[in-house]
């Protein structure tokens, strides 16, 4: 992770997962990076409390770069850079 300024981040594309239990956010996050260009983040909405450790996971994994989140009310915000 890096000191981009996560609540100021702009955006290509959001998916709300919220209310889904896993492996839903992780399901949302796969289809939603789909939708940006390489280079922008997509923006993850999730409340299930297992989304902050399958994400970032999942974005070594595929070879994105993770993040971090944001807590918000009831709920996180995951973001997502896009490399490939």
């Amino acid at each position: 992770m890096n000191d981009i300024d996560l609540s100021t981040i702009e955006i290509g594309n959001s998916v709300d997962a919220r209310g889904s239990a896993c492996p839903g956010p992780l399901l949302e996050a796969k289809k939603g990076v789909g939708k940006v260009k390489v280079g922008e983040i997509l923006e993850i909405l999730s409340n299930d409390s297992g989304t902050r450790t399958d994400i970032p996971a999942w974005s070594k994994k595929v070879g994105h770069e993770y993040l971090g989140f944001l807590e918000s009310d009831g709920y996180d915000k995951h973001f997502v850079r896009r490399n490939k």
